[in-house]
């Protein structure tokens, strides 16, 4: 079983320093530094982009950085990214025209891929493309905005998908946004997840370590 991983979303941060909000939530135990990256044209909001990465890793962030692509087309902006600093890519396939051809771009670029699932959308696009990915992101509210309430029928589709990462053999992270808090993150590791985005529960409280460490004690209830 892969180890637990928290990703807390920048989108939440105090953007007036956010160097030091990321340095912060890292100290406080946190393992990944989550991107949202909307386009105000696949998503309804504007937020950040490769310059942002860029300067996190100028400053010092050494951590993996998770950049989840909400824009249409992806193409160009996961080579900005990837030159930026990112390591792992995700993008929403319908967003995509050439969905291998995207991944493949995430791989040569020196990044590891991954797929976007919105409350709604299908899960055929896995059918083709499970082999080529390190992990996969299940939205648990609409995207485009932060500090949504987590859907509750996300959990029937996580274990769906961690069925066929099961029955598949591949070894592919399952990831979840939205809404994640520590009342409902036991609940959603029990359904199948292992890397959870978090933002305002972490970002609008007063101590990031604290939070946190209620999160993994959480987890160190799942069964697995």
């Amino acid at each position: 079983m892969k180890p637990y991983l928290i990703a807390p979303s920048i989108l939440s941060a105090n953007f007036a320093k956010l160097g030091e909000e990321v340095d912060s939530v890292l100290a406080a135990g946190a393992d990944i530094v989550h991107f949202d990256v909307m386009d105000n044209h696949y998503v309804p909001n504007l937020t950040v982009g490769p310059l942002v990465c860029e300067a996190l890793r100028k400053h010092g962030v050494t951590a993996d950085i998770d950049v989840h692509l909400m824009v249409q087309p992806v193409d160009d902006l996961i080579k900005q990214f990837a030159d930026a600093g990112a390591s792992y890519i995700s993008f929403h396939p319908e967003a995509s025209q050439h969905l291998d051809r995207s991944l493949q771009l995430i791989i040569d670029s020196g990044c590891k891929p991954g797929l976007v699932f919105n409350p709604a959308t299908p899960l055929h696009y896995l059918d083709d493309t499970l082999h080529k990915l390190h992990h996969i992101l299940l939205m648990s509210v609409n995207p485009g905005f932060g500090g949504q309430s987590f859907i509750p029928q996300s959990l029937t589709k996580l274990q769906k998908i961690r069925t066929l990462i099961d029955n598949s053999g591949f070894d592919i992270r399952l990831e979840i946004d939205g809404g994640v808090k520590v009342d409902n993150i036991r609940a959603i590791a029990e359904a199948g997840a292992d890397m959870f985005v978090a933002g305002s529960a972490i970002f609008n409280q007063p101590n990031y370590s604290q939070v946190i460490d209620e999160m993994r004690a959480e987890l160190a209830k799942v069964s697995r």
